[in-house]
């Protein structure tokens, strides 16, 4: 048995050896979760990747880029060599096609994309689209807005993501920037894009990398031309006219209603018209039809005002005239209008609140006139009906027969 005096000098040794693999085991966890990490995370919270697996030049060679996770498990990638910004935009893939596009509001309408896809023969494929409209027939191969570099653009899979990397050669340096993300399960057929199974936008701020939703001002203004367009064509001008046509009854009530609402209704059309020509200019979104029709509506309402000053009197010989015209372009104007609203809300995208809304008021609308149509028809009916009373004629227009005259 060891005496204490050789305990004492033991104990210590003990210790320090335990300390040392203490410390030694420490070390090998640091080093394994160390290891572990650095293949998964890199800047920004993105995926580590090597490009020089699948990208051709000059994309493989990129070795330092801004990347920011967008949309579900998308990364978007860029970096910037004076005037040129490269974007690699990285997606999960197994068939179908990936786009990116870049808007001027946050629509589809007007914006171009760059859309990469697997062909069914395992070709790879990219193409740049100009985004007219919302129809498949509107979306135009090899065409946009977007100021491609010479090196050509690029698409690759690697495991089950897909990479669409292309440069754009710009004096102006990109700022925030509303960004379209969007995806297809469906191939491509002769280059026309299927329809979409999901997308986003989003305001990527390419001079910080951050990123937010699409809620700036030409949001608010496209909002507001949408709502003052409802207000004043969908609304306003159709209570008028329900007044000219079904209380002329209350004569003079309905003439002095009816004159200060479409007054109302015309502030609110020619508002909406201003609204969209500022929208215009600032997005330049070409969307001819609804653009057409609303100055053609503009034109007759403008008609419209001017034969209210130009009103003959009741007894004037032209006067039946002047009502065919008044009431057939005033109902011109009403059926073209409500076309023009379905069409922009259309060309806007939106959502099922602003269709069910709009729906609902021209349920309403409709169902009015039908009920004060037949009210009035029935009422005609029963004055048809009624048996005409007796009238003498005045003494200077009775006709005496001629033996009693004689007499």
């Amino acid at each position: 048995m060891a005496k204490p005096r050789s305990w004492t000098l033991i104990w210590p040794s003990i210790v320090r050896v335990c300390l040392l693999n203490f410390v030694l085991n420490l070390k090998i966890v640091a080093l394994a979760d160390d290891t572990g990490s650095s293949s998964i995370v890199s800047e920004g919270n993105c995926k580590n990747t090597n490009y020089q697996m699948f990208l051709p030049p000059p994309y493989q060679n990129i070795s330092s880029t801004i990347c920011k996770p967008v949309w579900h498990t998308y990364e978007l990638r860029y970096t910037k060599t004076g005037d040129t910004t490269t974007i690699i935009l990285s997606a999960p893939y197994t068939v179908g096609w990936v786009g990116i596009g870049f808007s001027r509001d946050g629509m589809m309408a007007g914006s171009s994309a760059m859309v990469g896809w697997i062909n069914k023969h395992g070709h790879a494929k990219v193409k740049q689209f100009y985004l007219r409209g919302r129809r498949q027939s509107e979306v135009i191969v090899d065409k946009g807005e977007l100021p491609l570099s010479n090196v050509p653009a690029a698409v690759a899979t690697n495991g089950a993501e897909i990479y669409i990397a292309f440069q754009l050669q710009t004096t102006i340096p990109f700022g925030k920037q509303p960004i379209l993300l969007a995806f297809s399960t469906k191939h491509p057929q002769n280059h026309h894009l299927s329809k979409h199974v999901d997308k986003t936008a989003v305001i990527f701020d390419f001079s910080s990398g951050s990123m937010g939703p699409v809620s700036n001002g030409l949001i608010q203004m496209r909002k507001n031309h949408g709502i003052v367009g409802i207000i004043g064509w969908g609304l306003i001008l159709p209570v008028g006219a329900i007044i000219a046509r079904y209380f002329r009854h209350k004569d003079p009530l309905w003439f002095y209603l009816h004159s200060i609402i479409q007054f109302v209704g015309f502030a609110f059309g020619l508002g909406t018209v201003l609204l969209g020509l500022q929208l215009y200019r600032k997005t330049h979104v070409h969307i001819p039809a609804h653009r057409g029709i609303g100055f053609f509506v503009l034109v007759l309402s403008i008609l419209q005002i001017l034969a209210f000053f130009l009103r003959p009197d009741k007894d004037s010989k032209i006067r039946n005239i002047w009502n065919l015209y008044h009431s057939w372009f005033g109902r011109m104007a009403l059926f073209f209008a409500a076309l023009n609203i379905v069409l922009g809300m259309r060309a806007a995208g939106a959502g099922n609140d602003w269709k069910i809304g709009y729906g609902f008021l021209v349920s309403i609308i409709l169902v009015a006139v039908i009920v004060l149509e037949v009210l009035a028809y029935l009422k005609k009916s029963e004055k048809r009906s009624l048996p005409q009373t007796y009238q003498l004629d005045s003494v200077g227009d009775t006709t005496f027969p001629t033996n009693l005259a004689k007499g």
